[in-house]
């Protein structure tokens, strides 16, 4: 259908229309005459269909309630019943995204599906809950999702409960989430981007009913709504559904939800606190931050432009800001961050592990560096590396497993927000042309001067170790629920004793039927009964196996090269990690660092290597080790990129010791940033640890064993410095073998040949060894361990190998993982718990995990898990219920979206040695999977139950007083 501007489609008038050849799109932006709703598409050939609602929802303090409508309003609407229609919508949807996101000012409700018939059913539910949601009608969903006190019996300590604040008590176990908050709170005292819209666990209970509803009718109107549309769908159609179905009912309102301007306020210092064990070390760990506030509201050039400096500065190795600060033995690791979403923007440089006292120095080598650059110019090859990686980024719009069009509908609400253009971030070729002029010009050097150095709004923030921090919170909140239940009379007492129990009865009690009916669901009928096929070629290219996927990738080439890594003896696995950390980041014989870092970044969207491993279909104690060579360029450019391979696989050098440690610390740093925020992974890794040949490979190189080798190396690297360059060294030089070596290029089926082609050149460079594999048998033991931490919650773990229970995979394996991920831990842990999260992994070669994310709880949790036995055993679904488990598991396998997530997992099949056939069967079972076929596994749960394999991370203190669920506890960080 051809749009016209000025026309009016369905209520809705069409105000603009563009072609934007950046995203291969046809742009339109639209106004709901009646109902003032702001509407923009993007017309394309996408099939992944993306829409989304959002409204601007500024906080005004740490309360955290956009964040908890935003979890809030998926809990049930006029026209869906059920208690948790979001779930209900995920177990039966062919969704490719499914989910709701708060900013900082806004929160989004985004959803994807390639199939028509579903996109119109995610659109209908996320309206309807965004619009009617039943939080009107029912106080319970605040105090589920957000907090509320919970006393078992007018006797019973009084305690906090709710999904979001034990959600944000786990992310403020972070310091680095806790400096977060901290750096936009002292650049903005005054306007909304002072307060936490995630929420404060001091400020939560704070919130009232009567405050959580205002704040919904106020703001979760169609006037202040942003709605996107993306893909392929039919836009008239779409546009009529959203007019006939909800916007015809609204009548435009005034409503201003604008985000004032922060005044500048010159420089100030601030010192803040945040908590370590009572036995650290406090020296060496203050974090200090400068941060300033930057740039013009919607300049979409400023808005690429200073995310590239922050690149050039502080992001690449070799950047001279980064570089300068540690050279200088400052702190252990450096960090900058770039907020761009926000109607004015901030920058901030971090140096992590340092002394309070250092502050001044800190400042005088940052102010020292940055006028150095202004003074001398910025080399100019940094300068293009760093442009041409970030319009590689752009044009690619890949990442974190998001659809393409909601990578574009982020772009667009950081202009679209603030009433600018919705397109001006997406039009972006004209901005790296005036960008590019600062290949000849001082165009970056201006910046540096002007919102830096000149800067009339900075801070310098000091955040400090205090011992016992956590402790004495703990001991004060305590100590503030005895005092506040003493202020309650017995009447009182039994009302909130009256509120839990009437509470925790609606959690458990299951939605009516008919509840259950009102939510939207496709047949069998709409699923396609056979797989996808992959395109996949096997071809030798001199005895190296090369994997080629013809699948259109708008010109980019992807190439994965697995090394055979069992070459390595048992006792350097854990070095494989270090190593993947190392590459790139050291210098080769030919170039620095610094200069190789250019390079990449000039040639190449990015080149990363990792330690993997595959396990065989049938069994976890045959795996095969590889390491992964990652790497991405245009077309054009894959010559280039293959000669920076070689350069890193046969020319690295391992002999600055200096280079070394600070990797090293890097690489500690980083970690101790990843374990507290994914506890859930680690956990898992560790429990699997206990029973598995494969899952101790992976514990080795990614886990808490990996961390405790990093730990070590830095804590004693001096002694172990000279040992450590020639046991690298002898790694690296067995390793990158053409012996070794199976590789995989994803293109244009039209470019692959060239590339083989051209890949042969680099196989030929490689030595032609073959080093002896090594047979790895680890000694296994269940330890049940306690890994304590400062956080404020759990991550509890809890697994088994099922085929050493007597039971073998098939789809109804897969089916049976999303009905106890979704009903059974998701009611009995998330809702009833209050965990913000509960999962189950099932793996085709046996490996089977319970885990729990940012849980309050522990041994609750870990008799929920023993419970699933009988939980399976009263399974009971109607057909329809089974119907939306089958739907919801073949949704979750067909979810790949990008090319190279395509390639990857057709390459993880290859490596593992599954076939066509094997995932054509699977799908098979999955479509025939029944009650008794998931019934009738009950018992082998109630076998892994009884093998009693469990590992929690999480709080000291929880962790001491069950101790004694545990055979070994111990700390995590020093």
């Amino acid at each position: 259908m051809k749009f016209v501007s000025g026309s009016v489609y369905h209520g809705f008038k069409l105000l603009k229309k563009k072609k934007i050849s950046e995203v291969n799109s046809t742009g339109l932006i639209f106004e709901h005459e009646k109902s003032g709703a702001r509407l923009s598409a993007l017309s394309n050939s996408d099939d992944n269909k993306v829409f989304s609602i959002s409204f601007r929802t500024p906080p005004y303090n740490d309360t955290g309630l956009p964040h908890i409508l935003e979890h809030s309003v998926l809990c049930g609407s006029r026209k869906f019943k059920s208690k948790e229609p979001f779930v209900e919508l995920i177990k039966g949807s062919l969704s490719t995204f499914v989910n709701a996101m708060t900013f900082s000012d806004k929160t989004m409700y985004p959803v994807a599906s390639r199939n028509e018939k579903d996109f119109f059913n995610l659109m209908d539910v996320y309206l309807d809950a965004v619009l009617y949601p039943n939080i009107h009608l029912k106080p319970e969903i605040l105090m589920q999702e957000g907090w509320h006190y919970e006393l078992d019996t007018p006797d019973s300590p009084l305690s906090y409960k709710g999904v979001v604040y034990n959600e944000m008590k786990g992310a403020y176990s972070s310091p680095e989430r806790i400096l977060s908050k901290e750096i936009q709170k002292s650049l903005f005292p005054d306007n909304a981007y002072g307060f936490d819209s995630g929420g404060d666990p001091e400020a939560i209970p704070t919130l009232t009913l009567a405050e959580f509803r205002r704040f919904h009718r106020t703001y979760y109107h169609p006037s202040n709504s942003y709605i996107f549309l993306y893909g392929n769908g039919d836009l008239d159609k779409q546009l009529g559904f959203i007019n006939d179905n909800y916007l015809k009912d609204y009548d435009r309102i005034s409503l201003d939800s604008r985000i004032s301007m922060q005044k500048e306020f010159g420089s100030i210092e601030i010192i803040r606190e945040y908590p370590v064990p009572q036995s650290a070390d406090t020296a060496g760990k203050a974090f200090l931050s400068l941060n300033w506030l930057v740039g013009k509201p919607l300049s979409s050039e400023f808005y690429i432009a200073f995310d590239i400096l922050r690149s050039m500065l502080l992001d690449t190795p070799g950047a001279p800001l980064k570089e300068a600060l540690i050279k200088s033995g400052l702190g252990k690791d450096v960090m900058g961050q770039f907020e761009e979403g926000l109607l004015q923007n901030y920058f901030s440089v971090i140096v992590k592990y340092s002394d309070e006292h250092r502050k001044d120095e800190f400042r005088k080598i940052v102010n020292d560096t940055l006028k150095k650059m202004v003074k001398d110019g910025i080399d100019r090859e940094l300068v293009a590396a760093c442009i041409n990686r970030k319009e590689f980024e752009l044009r690619e719009a890949e990442g974190h497993g998001l659809p393409k069009g909601l990578h574009y509908n982020f772009m667009m609400m950081d202009s679209w927000l603030h009433e600018g253009d919705p397109f001006a971030n997406l039009s972006f070729s004209r901005n790296f042309r005036k960008i590019r002029k600062a290949l000849t010009s001082d165009y970056f050097e201006k910046l540096i001067k002007k919102y830096l150095l000149s800067s009339r709004h900075s801070t310098l923030l000091v955040m400090k170790p205090e011992k016992g921090l956590l402790e004495k919170n703990q001991a004060a909140l305590s100590a503030a629920l005895t005092q506040h239940k003493e202020t309650l009379s017995r009447i009182d007492l039994e009302k909130l004793t009256a509120e839990t129990a009437r509470l925790k009865q609606l959690q458990s009690t299951p939605d009516e039927a008919g509840a259950l009916e009102t939510i939207p669901l496709l047949s069998l009928s709409d699923i396609d009964r056979k797989i996808t096929e992959i395109p996949l070629t096997v071809i030798d290219l001199n005895s190296v196996q090369v994997l080629k996927h013809g699948i259109f990738t708008s010109g980019i080439a992807y190439l994965n090269l697995y090394f055979d890594s069992s070459v390595v003896r048992e006792e350097q696995i854990p070095y494989l990690g270090l190593l993947s950390g190392l590459l790139t980041k050291i210098s080769t014989k030919s170039n620095h660092y610094s200069q190789l870092t250019k390079k990449i970044n000039t040639h190449t969207g990015g080149v990363s290597f990792f330690p993997e491993s595959y396990p065989e279909r049938n069994t976890d104690s045959i795996y095969f080790p590889k390491f992964l060579v990652k790497a991405k360029a245009l077309v054009a450019e894959f010559p280039e990129l293959l000669k920076i391979l070689g350069e890193i696989m046969l020319e690295s050098d391992f002999s600055d010791g200096d280079r070394l440690l600070e990797v090293i610390r890097e690489i500690k740093s980083r970690l101790e940033m990843r374990i507290p925020m994914e506890g859930h992974l680690y956990s898992w890794r560790r429990v699997r640890s206990y029973y598995s040949q494969y899952g101790k490979y992976e514990e080795l190189v990614k886990g808490i064993s990996f961390y405790q080798f990093i730990a070590d190396l830095e804590k004693n690297f001096e002694k172990k410095s000279d040992s450590l360059k020639k046991i690298l060294s002898g790694i690296f030089r067995t390793l990158f073998s053409r012996q070794a070596l199976v590789a995989s290029i994803t293109s244009d089926e039209s470019d692959c040949g060239n590339l083989i082609a051209e890949l042969s050149g680099l196989c030929e460079k490689l030595p032609d060894t073959s080093a002896a594999k090594q047979n790895y048998r680890f000694d296994l033991t269940v330890e049940n361990e306690g890994l304590m931490t400062q956080s404020q919650v759990q991550f509890v773990a809890k697994g088994y190998n099922y085929r050493q229970l007597g039971l073998d995979y098939s789809g109804n394996l897969a089916v049976l993982k999303t009905i106890v991920g979704l009903d059974h831990l998701w009611n009995k842990v998330r809702v009833q718990g209050g965990a913000y999260g509960a999962h189950i992994i099932v793996g085709r070669e046996g490996n089977l995990s319970f885990g729990s994310y940012r849980d309050p709880n522990l041994s609750e949790t870990l008799k929920i898990y023993d419970e699933t036995g009988d939980y399976l055993r009263g399974f009971n679904p109607d057909r329809r219920e089974m119907t939306k488990y089958i739907i919801g598991t073949i949704g979750h396998l067909d979810s790949q979206i990008t090319p190279s997530a395509k390639a990857d997992a057709s390459d993880r099949n290859y490596l593992c040695r599954v076939t066509n056939e094997d995932l054509q069967r699977e799908r098979d079972e999955i479509l025939s999977t029944g009650m008794e076929d998931i019934r009738k596994m009950a018992g082998v749960f109630d076998k892994l139950t009884g093998k009693k394999c469990l590992c929690v991370l999480g709080n000291e203190s929880r962790i001491e007083k069950e101790g004694n669920l545990f055979g070994k506890k111990s700390r995590v960080f020093e």
